[in-house]
Parts: structure tokens; C-alpha cells; sequence
């Protein structure tokens, strides 16, 4: 039998009628499978098992709260949990907000550095690069869903699973997205290998989802910043050949033309020159002096450059030029080159001691806390250097889902101190041997409050910060009546994290407010949630006498889509309004497994009805 082509074997998988529709849409999904790129055998995980039966909700462990005396210091998140539970309700609060999601998950050494459902993975696992795979695969997919359009996710890896990541990224952003791939020598001593060669490096990984991000700069070093000897009225700079070493005349003809320097070097000038389109090139007008020579953007190899400015940016800033030797000892046009404030472009190779994960992750975590209670943490300032790269804002959100030791929240208080910044960290980890409380949390309260150092040395706290811890809690997802009112109440910290809102007046307007009917939070947004629907005229009585210029985001409980909208017609350009939980079910509906089990009917529970009884005594009110 002929070998048949794809098209043809899809025609025959739907026209096979002996085939039920499961078995024609799994046969059709094998053939799917890429001709390039990764592929890998897909492994399940408990927590996805748990995910079709339940819903995590973000639950604050209020005794654990680190809050500053500012009240404009950014609150800081860290939650405890898994983290595919984890970034599954951030669907929900913060999609598309994160401008900077930093991860160094297991590198599947097979040194048992990492589980999957509860089992070390270990170097005689068969599948120990598609589990590891498929849970990376599970999380990325979503955390792609978290980045702003401008946001840059950077994850670092060694060579265990270089190329496997890679591809996997590739395939989740594009190719096209990849933005850098940067070695950081973070072991300077080396790491033994059986090949023979002594490990000192590992990679950084940056990618993004959208054409809007670039990457940011890096501070000079102070030897960078000794070549700016010279300075003038508009400060330092230094010279440079005028001639670009990194374009050639074909990529802009317009920027090769022919300079007439003086043969003692004493000055130079721009000859009469005409642009002719048709050639694309320019028509000399003019002969040089026999006093002159012609200097053209030409290299040590004869290859034609161009310059590093366009005619008319030449001819408006020739005070700017002047005439040097070269190394050759020819005389050269040279131009002032000035420290540019947003610093350097970041190389592709970052070898400064600085980078050490020994003396600036694991001796710096000790410091902190005292003893070894974490294998290999980063050095701060490797990921301090990472942001940077990844272009945070003063005001950024930052992400890291894989948190361990809390380096990355460590790092975005060292950057706001440095800068004056408001950047908040959200950290995910899970509570493995208490890593979350006595690590992850522990170390990130006393950079806050200050600590002292086993040698005795006082450090300073960085008080200005705000520390909220969380745990994830559960609730049935199967969608009764029931269910939706408890997960509406559930919702309501997530509500105050989503806003970033953490106050709680007593009073919304001139009403009491009463935790039955409703919550009331403000920040940096004003949220109202309304769990019984039958106030609602007395809270659009009170919104109409409200003028505080805010819009107030007001969120009703109800079994569906409708939030009341035609009750709250007077005030309904005022207000964003939404229904819970429905709300929280449209934003992850996408990324949740498929339930084991069908819908159920709507059924309320005796307690729902007493509070429905109750509600027209409105003893909300004084």
C-alpha cells in the first residue's frame, strides 16, 4: 500500500465511520505533531487532576502581614501554593499586567532536585525530560497570559535542559520573540563534570509576547566610565572614529560620502555633494585641494562602512567632529560620543564577580537568616541586573512563580531603593520542607524590618515596603447555587489584590458597612462587593451623593452573567460592574482541564434563603 499523505490520512479518520468522535479527534491530534521543534510524551499532574474538581482561591494569612508605616509603599504578594494553582487565579487578577515574569525553575539535574505528583524525579527516570517538559509547558502557557504586551519574561536554566527549554519557548512565544539568550558566569570555581570540563556558567533566557518590548540597559562600570575623560558645556563624552563598524554601505548608501581632510590634519570639510536616487549614491560637485585628501568609511580590509551620522546630521553638528590619528597613525575624523543616561546595551556574556551564586546567593542567604537552609540560591544581583534587562518601570509589576529562597522580591526592594520606585513582587512557591515560611517569607521580612548578620553587623531594614502573605484555599467547581455563593464570598481578597485596594472604611457613604451584605475596600482603586442584591437601591442612593472623582468597581454576587446592571442605571457610567462569580469562571475558563463532572442545578442552601428572608430588615443601616 502506497505510504498516504497527511490530508489524506485526516480524510480517511473523519470518513471512518466504525470510529466514535473521541477516537477520531485523538487520532486527528497525533497527527498534528510538529516535523521541527520539541516533542515530547504529555504527563499529567495531580494538580491539574485537582483542577477539574476544584477552583484555588487566594486566601490571606493576616497574622503574617508586614505593612509600612507609608501608606504609599507598594504592597508585595507571596503565596503559598503550587504554583499552576497559583497562576491560575492571577489569571484572574492580573492578566496581561505583569511587565516582568522572572523564573528559575528545577534544572532536572536528576540529583533529585525536584517532584512531579509527590516523586522525586531522578536520573533513572525514563520520562524525566517529558515530565519535566510537560510541567513547564503547563505553566509558561499561562504565565505568556500574565505579560503585558510590552512585559518580558526572563528564565534562567543550565545545560541540562538548555535546548529543550528553548524550543519549548520558541514554540509558546515565537521564535521571533526570543530577545536574548545571555551567559552569566555564576560559579566562578566550576562545577565538576564527568565529560571533564568544569561548569561556571548558566543562561538567561529573554523573551516576550509582542513586538512593544525592548530591553532595557545596565549601569556603566567605572571603567566604562573613565573612558569619558573629555567634557564640555553639555558634559563628558569621549572621542570616537566617525566611521560605524557594525554597517556597510549597502544598508544605508545615503550615509557614505566623501570627507576632505587637510593632509596635516589641521581641519577638515564637507564637499558639495547631490543625491542621485537612480544610483543611490551621491554626485560629487567638487575636487579636493591639493592640499586635501579624501576620507571615505572604508575598513582595514577594503570593504566600504558608512558613517555614523547622515549628511545633514553631519553638516548641522560639525562642532561636534574634529581630526585624530587612528591607530594606524592616519589622520581620521572623529566625533564626541557622550555617556548616554540610560546606560549600556547589555552583552551577551556577564562575568562580573557580582554574578556569584556563592558569595551573593548562598553566603548572602546565610547572612540573612543564618546557617544553609536553601540549595542555590541566586545571586541578587544577577537577578537585580535581569530586571534591569527586562526593562522595569519605576511602577512595574514583577512576577516570579518559581521563587524559592525570595530573591526576586529581595531584588525589586533593592531597585526601588536605588531609584525611588513603587515596582510591587508577586512570589508563588510551595511550602516543601516549610521553604515558603521559613525561607521564602522569612528572609523578606527581615530585609524589611532589618536584620543582624551572624558576625554581629546591623542591617539596615528597607521599611519602606508592605508584605501580604497568602495561602490557596479550594472550592468546588461543580456550578450549583451553593458553590457560586461560597465561591463569591471567597472571591473577595482576591477583589482587594486585584485593585491592589487593602483599606476597609466602616462606612461606604452614610450606610454601616455590615461583612454579610457587603465589603467595602479602597487603595489604589475603591471596590464595593454586594452579596445580597436586594440593597442595591440603597447603595445607588449613595453613590448618586458620592463625588470623589473615582470609579468605583462593584462586583454583585449572582448565578450568572447579569450584575444588575438596570438597577444601577442612574450611576451606571459612574461604577465598572461585574458579576462574581461568573467573572472569575470567564477569565480561566480557557486553562482549566475539562470537569468530571456535568453542571449541576441551581439549588439554594438553607442558609442562602434564611439570608435572602432577612435582607428587606436592611439592619445594614444605623
Amino acid at each position: 500500500m502506497a505510504k498516504l499523505s497527511k490530508q489524506e490520512l485526516r480524510e480517511a479518520i473523519l470518513g471512518d465511520e466504525s470510529l466514535s468522535d473521541d477516537v477520531k479527534g485523538q487520532l486527528l491530534d497525533l497527527l498534528k505533531t510538529p516535523t521541527f521543534g520539541l516533542v515530547w510524551e504529555e504527563k499529567t499532574e495531580d494538580v491539574i487532576e485537582r483542577l477539574r474538581d476544584e477552583l484555588p482561591i487566594l486566601k490571606e494569612v493576616k497574622e503574617r502581614a508586614i505593612i509600612s508605616e507609608d501608606k504609599a509603599a507598594p504592597n508585595h504578594v507571596l503565596i503559598e501554593a503550587d504554583n499552576l494553582e497559583a497562576l491560575v487565579a492571577l489569571t484572574y487578577t492580573h492578566a496581561g499586567k505583569f511587565d516582568a515574569i522572572y523564573i528559575d525553575p528545577p534544572y532536572n539535574t536528576g540529583a533529585k532536585n525536584w517532584k512531579y505528583n509527590n516523586d522525586y524525579v531522578d536520573d533513572t527516570d525514563a520520562f524525566r525530560h517529558s515530565k519535566w517538559v510537560s510541567m513547564m509547558e503547563h505553566r509558561l502557557v499561562i504565565a505568556k497570559e500574565l505579560l503585558s504586551d510590552e512585559g518580558i519574561l526572563v528564565l534562567t536554566i543550565d545545560d541540562y535542559e538548555i535546548e529543550n527549554i528553548t524550543l519549548l519557548l520558541d514554540a509558546i512565544f515565537g521564535e521571533d520573540n526570543r530577545l536574548a539568550t545571555i551567559v552569566i558566569k555564576n560559579n566562578p570555581s566550576g562545577r565538576s563534570t564527568v565529560t571533564g570540563v568544569s561548569i561556571s556558567h548558566e543562561y538567561a533566557l529573554f523573551y516576550t509576547k509582542s513586538k512593544f518590548a525592548t530591553l532595557g540597559r545596565l549601569p556603566r562600570n567605572d571603567k566604562q566610565i573613565a573612558r569619558y575623560k573629555e567634557s564640555d558645556e553639555q558634559g563628558y563624552f569621549e572621542w570616537v572614529n566617525f566611521r560605524k563598524h557594525g554597517g556597510y554601505k549597502e544598508d544605508a548608501p545615503s550615509m557614505y560620502f566623501p570627507i576632505y581632510i587637510k593632509k596635516d590634519g589641521s581641519s577638515f570639510r564637507i564637499p558639495k555633494l547631490e543625491w542621485q536616487d537612480s544610483i543611490k549614491e551621491y554626485n560629487v560637485l567638487e575636487e579636493p585641494n591639493s592640499n586635501e585628501f579624501i576620507s571615505l568609511p572604508i575598513d582595514e580590509n577594503g570593504r566600504p562602512r558608512r558613517w555614523k551620522w547622515s549628511l545633514e546630521r553631519t553638516l548641522r553638528e560639525t562642532s561636534d567632529m574634529t581630526i585624530r590619528q587612528d591607530r594606524d597613525k592616519q589622520y581620521a575624523v572623529y566625533i564626541k560620543a557622550r555617556m548616554k543616561d540610560e546606560g549600556m546595551l547589555p552583552l551577551s556574556v556577564w562575568d562580573d564577580k557580582l554574578y556569584s551564586s556563592t558569595e551573593y546567593g548562598a553566603n548572602l542567604l546565610s547572612s540573612i537568616l543564618g546557617g544553609k537552609l536553601f540549595d542555590y540560591p541566586k545571586s541578587l544581583y544577577a537577578v537585580i541586573d535581569s530586571l534591569k534587562v527586562a526593562h522595569v518601570k519605576k511602577d512595574s509589576l514583577i512576577l516570579d512563580f518559581f521563587a524559592g529562597s525570595g530573591t526576586t522580591m529581595h531584588a525589586t526592594m533593592m531597585l526601588n531603593q536605588e531609584d525611588g520606585g513603587h515596582r510591587q513582587c508577586f512570589l508563588v512557591t510551595n511550602n516543601e520542607s516549610n521553604i515558603c515560611e521559613e525561607v521564602t517569607y522569612e528572609r523578606n521580612k527581615r530585609v524589611i524590618l532589618g536584620y543582624t548578620t551572624p558576625k554581629g553587623e546591623q542591617v539596615a531594614g528597607l521599611t519602606g515596603n508592605s508584605l501580604r502573605y497568602y495561602k490557596v484555599e479550594h472550592t468546588p467547581r461543580k456550578h450549583t447555587h451553593e458553590n457560586k455563593m461560597l465561591l463569591a464570598q471567597a472571591m473577595t481578597e482576591m477583589l482587594q489584590i486585584k485593585w491592589n485596594a487593602y483599606d476597609e472604611p466602616e462606612r461606604f457613604g452614610s450606610l454601616r458597612v455590615k461583612p454579610r451584605y457587603m465589603r467595602y475596600f479602597s487603595g489604589d482603586e475603591d471596590v464595593l462587593i454586594i452579596y445580597v442584591p436586594e440593597i442595591i437601591p440603597y447603595i445607588v442612593k449613595e453613590i448618586k451623593a458620592m463625588d470623589n472623582g473615582k470609579k468605583l468597581h462593584v462586583y454583585v454576587a449572582a448565578d450568572g452573567n447579569y450584575a444588575y446592571s438596570e438597577e444601577f442605571g442612574e450611576v451606571i457610567k459612574r461604577i465598572e460592574l461585574a458579576s462574581i462569580p461568573s467573572a472569575y469562571y470567564n477569565a480561566i475558563k480557557s486553562i482549566l482541564p475539562a470537569p468530571t463532572e456535568e453542571k449541576g442545578e441551581y439549588v439554594p442552601s438553607e442558609e442562602d434563603e434564611e439570608l435572602l428572608a432577612h435582607a428587606d430588615k436592611h439592619d445594614f443601616q444605623d
